[in-house]
């Protein structure tokens, strides 16, 4: 699936939803799906900073797809999270750098997010990136 017809598939599946409290159970329910993080990732290095509560993110990279893990100690946040793992993991470093999370807008969800929620959403997202322009980098000096 490419990165556009996951967020397409992601645009549906909210869209059917209904309401923002079904939306929210619904974003509680994918970080509750989440893969649990290993502890030893559990660090300061992985910690995304400017969200309120810790989210962990770590990454790896397999062949050119760049591999995301994540976990959060608040269950809205782990939530969003798990969506911006589904969104951009196994992705390669160029299709994430040039993909954007559009599907946030197109479902309202940015009006709905506090604005602490928004901005953790937001360094979640700076986060990922850098990670792909690091491992893009690296892929370049590869084949030099």
């Amino acid at each position: 699936m490419t990165i556009q017809e996951k967020q397409e598939r992601i645009i549906r599946e909210f869209k059917a939803l209904g309401d923002w409290p079904e939306r929210y159970k619904y974003i509680i329910k994918l970080g509750q799906k989440l893969d649990s993080l290993d502890e030893n990732y559990k660090t300061d290095d992985n910690l995304v900073r400017g969200c309120q509560s810790q989210v962990w993110l770590h990454t790896e990279l397999d062949d050119d797809k760049v591999i995301f893990k994540a976990d959060s100690d608040a269950a809205i946040t782990k939530g969003l999270v798990a969506l911006m793992v589904r969104f951009y993991s196994d992705e390669t470093p160029d299709d994430i750098l040039s993909h954007n999370p559009d599907f946030i807008k197109q479902i309202g969800m940015q009006e709905h997010l506090s604005p602490t929620r928004s901005n953790g959403l937001a360094s979640m997202i700076k986060q990922m990136k850098i990670y792909a322009m690091a491992y893009k980098a690296k892929l370049q000096q590869a084949t030099n």
